[in-house]
């Protein structure tokens, strides 16, 4: 049962409670388990059954009602065929060997004939939605811990950051930083105490990557987390989650325990020698703790607000010593690029912007959830091909990426390679990952004022830029919605933008002005006409 905060919501728990039942009932030999999400958010709940010898199918859009038909059919060896979704025969955990559930059903689609699955290549998500995240032996079992084992038994640390390097991995928080030298920053630091952090303070509207990867696959974070560890000499880490993923929050802290328990955490791991603590920070939800230095300040106590760099927190950082921060999807890399080496993962993707990126796919798209594509793959695939259109047929205007500091980036301009460098070319970011899809209903004026009331509301206030710039900025866009702007007005807006963007404290104001830069780019038809009075 497909039991992520998505499938919860969809009814998942209810289903799960009915199967639970009716199977104590029946006296069925069927073993109910939970897994997490396998990113199809819109079908859900899922539900999947492997009987032995045959294919894993998945069902869709399972409610309690369909508790009987469902046992009815496992009980004859079969599956309800107007629920499924598709069939797995083989898969591929990418570190571990390939799993082979069996062959038949032939009338079944098979996952890679799905138009949403087809295009997508799975790193991130290899495991989520087919194992339990509650159980540290269906990880071992696809191969978890082997990327560890080989790190601490075969490799030097300097080694394991040169296979980081070499596989060009560049940090999935937004930046983009190559994380093999931002290790080496760490490492050669002459420290005795050494920490690193993993920023699972995902904070944007519509995002939910990482709390998915948390909430499904949790090991694998944690695997990478003590590879990067060994990595740069650090013997303590930090998993900063914010408080509104409860599920998150339990699944990791359930997930250290077991590891712990296996001789995974603590001590002398694998009899290296090496030793390493985590331990789970909960943040209050502020948005600038995304920001790597306000998180520091945030986990220390203080006010969660940015400083000023150099130094760098690979230099001074929690408590004053080296640390390093990646957030959760740069984590979960780590150990395929150790098992598969970094010439493997640097294969995939584009030049430059190696490996894969998970997106959260929403809005005004009738395929809704997560998708995972190989970096450089253009936005018209995300939104036709794995999305197919807008709701009900309806005309897709444009996109949003990189979240609520991000560009409107228009349809014309779909062919766009959702990298680094290509989304900065047209107004936009990467950011963590989230990508908003608007349709012709969708008044671009008003979403820019949307962002900037978020990041208005958001801001620190350490500085002043951002502090009163956004707030001016809202008042102009509330005057324009209310048609009383006038053309001066509107150069204002930009000016505002260009002066907020070059001299705010820390990323949150400096790319807080996208969505109106981008907007008045792209848009500005639709800023005349509030202008003129038409609304």
């Amino acid at each position: 049962m497909g039991l992520a905060t998505c499938g919860i919501a969809a009814g998942g728990d209810r289903v799960y409670t009915a199967l639970e039942a009716a199977i104590r009932e029946r006296g069925l030999d069927v073993r109910l388990a939970k897994v997490g999400c396998i990113g199809y958010c819109r079908e859900e709940p899922l539900v999947n059954i492997q009987i032995p010898g045959k294919p894993l199918v998945i069902l869709h859009r399972v409610t309690e009602e369909d508790t009987a038909a469902i046992l009815d059919a496992v009980a004859d060896g079969d599956v309800p065929r107007e629920k499924a979704l598709c069939q797995i025969d083989t898969w591929d955990p990418l570190v571990g060997d390939p799993l082979t559930f069996g062959i038949g059903f032939k009338d079944i689609p098979r996952y890679e004939e799905i138009p949403y699955f087809a295009p997508q290549k799975k790193i991130v998500l290899r495991d989520a939605g087919l194992t339990n995240p509650e159980d540290i032996e269906e990880y071992i079992a696809v191969g978890g811990y082997r990327a560890l084992h080989k790190a601490l038994t075969q490799m030097t640390p300097e080694a394991v950051i040169d296979e980081v390097i070499a596989s060009g991995l560049r940090g999935r928080g937004g930046a983009g930083f190559p994380t093999g030298m931002k290790w080496n920053f760490t490492k050669k630091e002459k420290s005795l105490q050494k920490y690193i952090i993993c920023n699972a303070d995902e904070g944007d509207p519509g995002a939910y990557m990482n709390r998915n990867e948390m909430e499904s696959d949790p090991h694998m974070i944690l695997e990478g987390m003590l590879i990067g560890a060994y990595a740069i000499g650090a013997r303590e880490g930090i998993i900063y989650v914010r408080s509104e993923y409860p599920l998150a929050i339990e699944r990791l802290t359930k997930a250290m325990d077991e590891a712990r328990a296996h001789g995974l955490l603590g001590k002398d791991i694998f009899g290296s020698g090496f030793s390493f603590e985590l331990t789970l920070a909960e943040g209050a939800g502020a948005f600038v703790c995304g920001e790597e230095t306000a998180l520091i300040a945030s986990i220390e106590g203080k006010t969660g607000r940015p400083r000023p760099r150099p130094p760098f927190p690979a230099q001074k950082g929690l408590w004053g010593m080296p640390t390093n921060i990646n957030n959760v999807e740069t984590w979960t890399n780590i150990p395929v690029i150790i098992q598969k080496g970094g010439g493997w993962f640097a294969g995939i993707g584009a030049e430059k912007n190696s490996g894969t990126k998970v997106y959260s796919l929403v809005g005004e798209v009738d395929r809704v959830g997560l998708v995972e594509v190989p970096l450089g793959t253009p936005i018209q695939t995300l939104v036709y091909d794995i999305g197919n259109g807008g709701i009900d047929g309806r005309e897709i205007k444009a996109v949003q990426t990189g979240g609520p500091s991000g560009g409107c980036i228009p349809a014309s301009l779909f062919d766009t390679p959702m990298d680094y460098e290509h989304l900065t070319a047209v107004g936009s970011i990467m950011g963590s990952g989230g990508v908003v899809v608007m349709d012709e209903t969708t008044s671009m004026v008003d979403t820019a004022r949307f962002f900037i009331g978020f990041t208005n509301e958001e801001s620190c206030g350490k500085c002043v830029p951002c502090r009163e710039g956004l707030k001016h900025m809202l008042m102009i866009l509330d005057k324009i919605l209310s048609g009383k702007a006038t053309q001066s007005d509107l150069d204002l807006l930009k000016e505002l933008s260009g002066i907020i963007k070059k001299t705010s404290l820390c990323g949150l104001g400096q790319t807080a002005p996208n969505p109106v830069l981008t907007t008045l780019k792209y848009f500005k038809n639709e800023y005349d006409a509030y202008l003129k009075g038409a609304k």
